[in-house]
């Protein structure tokens, strides 16, 4: 089925990081902007931060400050068809980071840059969990003829928590937690796969033995050539993945089954949030044109912790 939406707005400089508000406003990040926007219902703009770098992906903490996993900033280029895309490391990158922004302010503390003395490489995404803490990927960076084996974490607010949970992964992009709470989802770029993860800690969860190749339980693989990006969770538990080069959405059960695929109208679909008062509004980044879209969608999406 084809995504049927509404543009909220364009322009964008490669958003990505959707977050949904109480006030039907939406929050998304410009990765190529380096800021922080937010996107009124009427389409009108209104920067909240600068931050420089690659703001990455976005969520709203239970203190009511936005945490944004800033990948430290891409290089792009502008493809004959119009489409922005990242190609690397940018020039003047130093480090990927956990970044929290005030919104009535817009002021920016650096909360995380590395753990136990490993530098952040290119924190992407982030979910909430009950007791406040998140868990953040970190795709890494590719620079040269080198890529970083990517790497997920979990952290609190204030400061005083930051560890590593699994390592390595390949490429992990988008992540999300089961309506429970107990399950952690984690999507992989470059090998369209999607991974699943039994909680059982503190940051903590229990890894398979080999041959998994990150201590994962596989939920589904795509064919071809296909890439994954940052996902949402339904009410239901359905998995939601923002597919990239076919440009899409892929609904996946909780059991792997794949339920339907939403086509967008480019290949750069990169995130997707819920909200509206059903929760059945989904946000969706069509970051190659620079385009928030809102999509009526047939089941309720998960209302985040935070």
């Amino acid at each position: 089925m084809r995504l049927e939406g509404r543009e909220i707005t364009s322009g964008l400089g490669f958003p990505e990081g959707p977050i949904a508000l109480a006030d039907g406003s939406v929050l998304v990040v410009e990765i190529e902007g380096g800021r922080l926007t937010r996107v009124q219902p009427s389409g009108r703009r209104e920067t909240v931060a600068e931050l420089g770098g690659g703001p990455n992906g976005a969520a709203m903490g239970p203190d009511g400050k936005c945490y944004v996993c800033n990948n430290g900033g891409f290089a792009w280029q502008r493809e004959e068809t119009g489409y922005l895309r990242p190609i690397g490391r940018s020039t003047d990158y130093q480090t990927g980071r956990i970044e929290q922004v005030d919104l009535a302010t817009g002021a920016v503390k650096v909360l995380y840059d590395q753990c136990n003395g490993v530098p952040l490489k290119g924190p992407n995404d982030i979910v909430f969990d009950a007791a406040g803490g998140f868990w953040f990927t970190d795709l890494g960076k590719t620079y040269g003829r080198v890529s970083d084996r990517g790497a997920v974490y979990y952290a609190r607010t204030d400061g005083s928590l930051i560890k590593e949970a699994i390592f390595p992964i390949l490429t992990p992009n988008g992540v999300g937690l089961s309506p429970d709470g107990r399950t952690l989802y984690v999507s992989e770029t470059e090998t369209s796969r999607l991974w699943r993860f039994d909680i059982i800690g503190v940051g903590e969860v229990a890894k398979e033995p080999w041959p998994s190749p990150n201590g994962g339980k596989l939920v589904h693989g795509l064919p071809g050539y296909q890439r994954f990006d940052s996902l949402a969770v339904e009410a239901n538990g359905a998995i939601c993945v923002a597919t990239l080069v076919r440009g899409g959405v892929s609904v996946f059960s909780p059991e792997g089954d794949l339920l339907e695929f939403h086509e967008a109208p480019e290949p750069y679909c990169t995130n997707i949030c819920f909200g509206g008062p059903l929760m059945k509004t989904a946000y969706i980044t069509l970051s190659g044109t620079g385009r928030l879209i809102a999509v009526d969608w047939p089941r309720a999406g998960l209302a985040l912790r935070g």
